[in-house]
Order: structure tokens, then C-alpha cells, then sequence
């Protein structure tokens, strides 16, 4: 059980791949082997997108972000570098990104121009799909980078393809069996493949080593952070007068036990402070234990009641953030709010913890090592449906509880 990252920073650049290293043959690109059907079937209209006919020239940046909102977050900073590395003005980059993180887009990306979509429609929806791609089409770049290590082939990459940019700049993504014949023939199409490091290099750092090689020099990683003007606090609420939980994650068994988030409100409150409950309706469930503390004072919910600009204004606010391995704990620390993240062990290092050398010393990430990390989340041990993962689990209140003075205790000694 610790509260630090261990992996390295390892800034520097990456490796730019030999064109031969993907080349395939033109019948195997005309007829290509071990496609998964659904590939099959969109990518007949997604070649009919990247040929649609589009007047003028060519111009600017496409950025292909298919991105979490943590995962945005960790991108963002290498991003302020794609003008010198691409070498042309802000102005002229679009971020291609998804709908879940619109709201707060024209705010974290000033200067730059933000095109969403709703990336879960386009990835099932043919007819979203086609229309999608025509509109990325008509953006006419003429360069496209995709950079992400975790992605899916039939979402960037083939959002890359539809835009028919005349330069592709794309990292080696993270392979599996079934996925190795479709990013084969995507980075087959590739000018320039760069390879960010094996799993499980920190994604900051990859992103970083990306656009250090395009630029051709080493950029040195730097931790996220946001500027965030909040707006004023709704009623009863006072800046520096409470702890922020947030509760949610993508999947139940990712979420910190519900019986602990509720002794880790009581004691926090004992100590004087309200305790303000985000993120969606149903997490955590609403267990007996966790309807009689909400039903306390002092107890706020506002679960699924506040957009994600909302959930800024209240994370500036406070005093501290709990969280569960999510989009907002990556919010918060960027933020520079005092945050505790609960870290399993599914990909552990490629998103958090932090590399020691990035961890900002506004963060605290939470982990009980188990000899089965590097799952995927695919656990391999007993988890009754619903409930936390044995490496979420077993993080101890008493240790989030340490993690949480320490923190209060420091943003004391700053007011002094």
C-alpha cells in the first residue's frame, strides 16, 4: 500500500518507424485478411467519405482526440507544442474530440478550434457514422496526427482515413490479436509512424515523446494543468468549506466500496467539513448505509445534477477531492485542488498513477499492489457482479483518511 507512482518519467523522443515496417501488398490492402465484419461493413462508406470531393486547398491540422475525459487531460499540455512541432499557427489546428467533454472545450482549448462528436454513436450508428465522416471530410487538413496508445482502429484511426489528409503522423497503438490485421492496414496509409514506448509507459510521457519527435528535439513532459475561472457557488456552499467525493467510474468494479466512501465522509465530517457528492445518479448504489448518510447534515448530493463545467466550479472551490480512478480526479489535479485518487490495478501506470517525476504535489494516489495488476480489468479473481475489484477494495480507509489530513493539513499551512 503506498500513495506515489513508481514509473518513470522517460522524456526524450520516440522512434520514428521505417515506412517498411507496415508496408503490405496492394491486394492484400484491396482484399485485406482477418478484418473483423464490422470493419467490413463501415469501411465501404468510409471509403466513400474519404474520396467525396471537397473544393480549395488543403490546409491546417487535424488532432484526433477519441479521448476519455482523463485521457483529454492528459493530452492537453503536450498539445500547447504541436504548433512548433507541425509548424504552423494555433489557428490553424483543429482537435477533433468527443461530445463528452464539449462543455468545457471552448475554455481548455483557447486558441485552438474544437469539432465533437458523439463518439459512442459513431462507432455503432452507420448512418452517424457516414455523416460524421463526411463532415471530417470537408475539414480538408492537410495533415492528421493520431497519438493515442490506447485506442480503437475503427474510431481514430479510421477517423484519420475519412479526413483523406494529405501527411498522416500516427503512433504505434497498443495491438491485440484481433485488432492486428485493421491497425496494420491503417498504419500501412501512414507517412510517419512513431513509436512512444511499450506498455506501460505513462501516457503523458508518451504524448510528449510524440511530439518530440515531430518537432525533432526533446520536450521536457510537464504535468497537466487548467486554468478554470469558476463561477460563483451555489447556496449553502462556501469556497474552502467543504470535501468534494466523487464516486462514479466508467465500471462498478473500478468505484472504492461504498461502505468505505461512507466512513471516509463521517470522519471528514467530524472534522468539520460538508461533504458534496458528484458524478452519476447511480454510483455509488444507493445501499441502505449510503441513503442514511446522505440523509445527514452536512451531507450534500448532488449526483447527476451538475454538467462537467459544474463539477469544475465545485471542484475550484474546494477544499479537497476524493476520487475514483475517473475523468474528474484527472479535472481536479490539473485544477491544483488537493485530490486523493483510488488507483486499481487494471493498467496501472499508463494513466495513474502519475511517474513520480510528473505527480504534482496536490495529489495523492491510493493503491494496493496485488500480484494480478496488469489485467485490463479483466478480472481474474471472484468479484460478485457489481462489486468493487479486490485492487480497488483493498485500499484501506485509514490510509485515504491519512491522505486526506495530510492534504487539508497543507492547504492550511498555505493560508497561514
Amino acid at each position: 500500500m503506498t500513495a506515489g507512482g513508481d514509473t518513470a518519467s522517460g522524456d526524450g523522443l520516440g522512434r520514428e518507424l521505417p515506412p517498411e515496417s507496415f508496408r503490405v501488398s496492394p491486394f492484400w490492402r484491396l482484399a485485406p485478411s482477418g478484418m473483423r465484419r464490422r470493419w467490413r461493413i463501415f469501411h465501404f462508406f468510409d471509403w466513400i467519405a474519404r474520396h467525396f470531393p471537397v473544393d480549395g486547398e488543403k490546409r491546417g491540422l487535424l488532432v484526433v482526440r477519441m479521448d476519455g475525459i482523463g485521457d483529454m487531460v492528459l493530452f492537453r499540455a503536450a498539445l500547447d507544442h504541436y504548433a512548433e512541432a507541425f509548424r504552423l499557427p494555433a489557428s490553424e489546428i483543429t482537435v477533433l474530440g468527443c461530445d463528452s467533454w464539449r462543455e468545457i472545450a471552448p475554455r481548455l482549448f483557447q486558441g485552438f478550434r474544437v469539432v465533437t462528436i458523439d463518439e459512442h454513436r459513431f462507432a455503432r450508428r452507420p448512418l452517424y457514422r457516414f455523416k460524421t465522416s463526411l463532415m471530417v471530410r470537408r475539414l480538408n487538413a492537410r495533415t492528421v496526427a493520431v497519438d493515442s496508445f490506447f485506442r480503437r482502429a475503427l474510431m481514430a484511426d479510421a477517423l484519420a482515413y475519412v479526413s483523406g489528409a494529405s501527411e498522416v503522423v500516427m503512433s504505434v497503438p497498443y495491438v491485440s490479436e484481433k485488432t492486428r490485421a485493421e491497425y496494420r492496414y491503417y498504419l500501412s496509409l501512414a507517412d510517419r509512424v512513431i513509436d512512444t514506448g511499450a506498455y506501460p509507459d505513462h501516457e503523458i510521457v508518451r504524448h510528449f515523446r510524440f511530439v518530440s519527435t515531430v518537432a525533432g528535439r526533446a520536450i521536457t513532459p510537464t504535468p497537466p494543468r487548467i486554468e478554470w475561472r469558476a463561477e460563483a457557488l451555489p447556496r449553502p456552499l462556501e469556497k474552502g468549506t467543504y470535501v468534494l467525493f466523487n464516486a462514479g467510474a466508467n465500471e462498478p468494479g473500478r468505484r472504492w466500496p461504498t461502505a468505505s466512501y461512507v466512513a471516509l465522509a463521517r470522519a471528514l465530517k467530524e472534522k468539520g467539513n460538508v461533504c458534496v457528492f458528484v458524478g452519476f445518479r447511480t454510483a455509488p448504489a444507493d445501499d441502505p448505509a449510503f441513503a442514511r448518510l446522505l440523509a445527514e447534515p452536512d451531507m450534500v448530493d448532488w449526483r447527476g445534477q451538475t454538467g462537467l463545467a459544474r463539477i469544475l466550479d465545485l471542484m475550484a472551490g474546494a477544499r479537497l477531492v476524493v476520487s475514483n480512478d475517473s475523468g474528474p480526479a484527472h479535472l481536479s489535479i490539473a485544477l491544483g485542488r488537493p485530490t486523493v485518487v483510488f488507483v486499481g490495478g487494471g493498467h496501472f501506470g499508463c494513466f495513474v498513477p502519475y511517474p513520480e517525476a510528473l505527480s504534482p504535489a496536490n495529489a495523492r494516489f491510493l493503491f494496493a499492489r496485488l500480484d494480478c495488476y496488469h489485467c485490463f480489468w479483466n478480472c481474474t479473481r471472484k468479484v460478485e457482479r457489481g462489486a468493487s475489484f479486490p485492487c480497488v477494495a483493498e485500499i484501506p480507509v485509514s490510509a485515504a483518511l491519512a491522505a486526506a489530513e495530510e492534504l487539508l493539513g497543507a492547504g492550511q499551512e498555505g493560508r497561514a
